[in-house]
């Protein structure tokens, strides 16, 4: 739904990305345009006074369904529609403190409800769109939620049984009309519930260690726990941020992780405001490609999943392809990579470079060009990107620096820089967070961004940061020329019968590169060797013309185990013995967040994996 056709606001809708707003030449140069957060109090004001520096500039880029064309919203445009939100959230009778919650796809609106709210001192609380009701209706409570604003009819329909369990819960608002949908004296489609007027900005006085929003870690066992971040905490955060990298006024965000994610909340929402940067909001991750092509991005936030994907299906291509085109790919990632070292002082220069400039146009330049044809870098988080795509992407032009965080530190610890970005690690602390390891070389982090702590849960509280403020990463980590280097995670690291200890997202990294595995993970715990439970990546096994059976599960399991068993063999050969895998096992459902094996942030949920199989990893054990 466009909020436009019910604010006097005018909009300048166009159908081709190259039509921005005058103003917009004026920033082209690499000059910076950012906002001193030392100076200001909160989020509310980090926005007002971008408003007072660039009201013309382009803000967001939004497709309206309607006209099929993209809107160029200015921080103007931004602000009036800011103005109507608070005084419907006033009409609501509304005070500082209260709780507001999001469930919306992104969208400009999320940040004008945001925006808004925060002005007024209200607590946002994020959740993601297709989280459980269950889920959904545990953290409203939690929080005393007193108003929610969802997307459209099919989610309401999905939710609304629940949503009658919260009993905090007075408003709830639709950025769609409801016809059809059940009845609720709560419910308002925002159309009607927004003033029509143009309504007048308004200012209030927010303390820097207020709390401004609550955000539900998607955990991978139990229930979520409510992260409590400070306007101080995350302000500090993007000041962090902007000194570790350069975000320019030209610079174009592309936003399509969730915005209830604190990864793309900082990064991809905040930053950008205290930066003058423009954010393009995806429709979704099934039109982000056609998308990059039009709003052709220069930032791009991102999580390793997109990679592989990506990764993935370029091996599957090269399959079909001659020798001399796979030729030509190897050697446009290795001579890119070798020059990536030489340029970091980490190589030496070869007279190969010279090739570059062909192998770019051949190679690199038609799978650069499906990200847009302008990046200039990806900050990429949320898990570990492995350092073989990272190789490949780099290798081809593709500017990738790896990042490290979570949501109790708002979120970012540490990130590469263009100048000193070593791939296999997630980069150096972010200027004036201090780090170090515990006995046992778990990540501990101190600094003004950690969380205010746990919405009603002391105890966890207490058990995650000490009484000197350190908090407890749960990361393994080695520290070296200030970069960190996960080398596992201390919970799920696997013990053996044997007393062997496995960290398995390493291996399960490497596992995961083989073009016939889309998804693996490791069983061991208290077991006498190691085994994999995966999900195959069908299309590349029909793709090979080698396979005569292009049904894998109507080979017999005997001969397809030995298959795999070879191709992870061939992937983990360079991993200590005691870390070979003896047995697999194929899962014919993909996990998935629907499903219920990957949190939200695409992490695996182990518990309900060995939940799920737990038959299938018995039948890998028998006779031992």
């Amino acid at each position: 739904m466009n909020i436009a056709k019910f604010h006097n606001v005018s909009r300048t809708l166009v159908k081709n990305t190259k039509d921005q707003p005058k103003v917009r030449k004026k920033n082209m140069k690499d000059v910076t345009d950012y906002i001193d957060t030392d100076s200001i109090d909160n989020l509310f004001q980090l926005f007002c006074e971008r408003l007072n520096r660039s009201p013309a500039s382009l803000a967001y880029k939004q497709y309206d369904e309607s006209t099929g064309l993209w809107g160029n919203y200015s921080w103007a445009d931004v602000a009036d529609d800011i103005a109507c939100w608070q005084a419907a959230f006033k009409s609501e009778q509304l005070i500082a403190g209260d709780a507001v919650a999001i469930m919306i796809r992104n969208c400009r609106e999320w940040a004008i409800f945001d925006i808004a709210a925060l002005s007024m001192g209200l607590v946002v609380i994020p959740l993601y769109t297709e989280d459980r009701p269950d889920n959904v209706s545990y953290i409203l409570n939690d929080a005393n939620v007193q108003l929610l604003l969802i997307d459209n009819d099919e989610q309401w329909n999905e939710f609304y049984k629940t949503l009658n369990n919260v009993t905090s819960l007075k408003r709830i608002l639709s950025l769609s009309s409801m016809t059809g949908a059940p009845h609720d004296t709560r419910l308002r489609w925002i159309s009607d519930w927004l003033p029509k007027d143009k309504c007048e900005l308004k200012h209030s006085d927010i303390k820097s260690d207020a709390l401004a929003t609550v955000v539900y870690t998607s955990g991978t066992t139990g229930r979520p726990k409510g992260v409590m971040l400070s306007h101080r905490n995350i302000l500090w955060n993007i000041k962090g941020a902007l000194n570790s990298v350069t975000i320019y006024p030209s610079d174009r965000f592309v936003s399509f992780l969730p915005l209830c994610h604190t990864f793309e909340r900082t990064v991809g929402y905040y930053l950008p405001i205290c930066a003058n940067a423009s954010v393009s909001y995806a429709r979704s991750i099934a039109d982000l490609a056609e998308d990059m092509l039009t709003t052709k991005p220069t930032v791009m936030i991102t999580v390793p999943r997109i990679f592989e994907r990506i990764h993935n299906k370029i091996q599957e291509q090269l399959l079909g392809k001659s020798n001399t085109a796979r030729n030509l790919f190897t050697d446009a990632v290795e001579i890119g990579y070798q020059q990536f070292l030489s340029k970091q002082k980490r190589g030496s220069w070869h007279a190969s470079f010279l090739m570059l400039p062909i192998l770019r146009k051949l190679v690199s330049k038609k799978i650069l060009a499906k990200f847009g044809g302008s990046i200039r870098l990806c900050i990429c988080g949320g898990a570990a990107l492995s350092p073989q795509i990272s190789r490949m992407f780099i290798g081809l032009g593709l500017p990738i620096l790896q990042g490290y965080g979570l949501t109790e530190h708002s979120p970012i610890i540490s990130v590469n820089r263009l100048q000193n970005n070593i791939p296999e690690s997630v980069g150096i602390p972010l200027p004036g967070v201090e780090v170090k390891t515990s006995d046992v070389g778990e990540l501990m982090v101190r600094g003004p961004s950690v969380m205010m702590g746990y919405l009603n849960n002391k105890n966890a509280t207490d058990e995650l940061i000490d009484h000197e403020g350190w908090l407890s990463t749960g990361d393994i980590v080695e520290i070296r020329d200030k970069h960190i280097f996960i080398t596992g995670r201390l919970k799920e690291i696997i013990v053996m019968s044997n007393g062997e200890k496995v960290p398995p997202s390493d291996l399960e990294m490497a596992i995961q590169q083989d073009i016939l595995i889309e998804q693996v993970m490791l069983i061991g715990e208290q077991r006498p060797y190691l085994t994999a439970l995966i999900v195959a990546n069908n299309d590349a096994w029909k793709q090979d013309p080698a396979n005569e059976n292009k049904d894998l599960f109507n080979i017999p399991v005997e001969k397809r185990n030995k298959i795999f068993l070879q191709q992870i063999k061939n992937r983990i050969k360079e991993f200590p013995g005691y870390a070979q895998i003896h047995n697999v096992a194929l899962c014919q459902e993909p996990w998935s967040i629907e499903n219920g094996m990957l949190t939200p942030t695409l992490k695996l949920r182990r518990k309900q994996i060995n939940a799920k199989y737990a038959s299938k990893i018995e039948e890998m054990y028998q006779g031992h």
